[in-house]
């Protein structure tokens, strides 16, 4: 398993996390139009149990420029692209809980030509290695939809085990989660 590195890009920082297939990088105002795209595909929507976004692009791009500019302190996100630069989704982790030791894990490859080749799988891999090496988090969980079995067999293939399925808004949920001893034993092992 290949260790991410975290090296400098043009400013401290956007910080690059490299893995075999995809590094991840600091959000840009240039991804907006891409993620635009993708928050109001219905398909995408529906994956990640949200509405589309209906809102105007001028006005998308003004709110997303805020967010960059005034980063939130419960959440790191970042843009994953190919090796080749090509822009391809996002992931991230939120709802960050000090005192627990956990924090939620997200993920989306909005660009379909990238599913189904391991894009995902290494994303995960190294976003949990950089979680785990950078950071105190003990536990890192996520939620996926019952129906999607990609992401679920994705998941499990990174660590995660499911714990407990949610219904939220009528929509059915698995809960996944894996532990830092999880992911040490893990680590041994490779």
């Amino acid at each position: 398993m290949k260790t991410p590195s975290l090296s400098g890009t043009k400013s401290p920082a956007d910080n690059v996390i490299i893995g075999s297939k995809v590094r991840l990088r600091d959000k840009r105002l240039a991804d907006a139009r891409g993620d635009y795209a993708w928050q109001t595909d219905l398909e995408l929507t529906q994956l990640d149990a949200t509405s589309p976004v209906v809102i105007p692009f001028s006005r998308y791009v003004s709110t997303y420029a805020s967010e960059l500019r005034h980063p939130s302190a419960t959440r790191r996100q970042f843009a994953i692209e190919t090796l080749d630069g090509k822009h391809i989704g996002n992931c991230g982790y939120y709802h960050i809980d000090k005192a627990q030791g956990e924090v939620e894990l997200g993920i989306m490859i909005g660009n379909r030509d990238y599913w189904d080749k391991g894009f995902g799988t290494d994303t995960i891999t190294i976003l949990l290695n950089y979680i785990f090496r950078q950071t105190g988090f003990k536990r890192i969980y996520l939620k996926t939809l019952e129906g999607n079995i990609r992401a679920q067999r994705c998941f499990k293939k990174c660590g995660f085990a499911p714990y407990v399925q949610l219904t939220r808004d009528g929509f059915y949920f698995v809960l996944m989660e894996i532990s830092r001893e999880q992911w040490e034993e893990r680590q041994r092992e490779t």
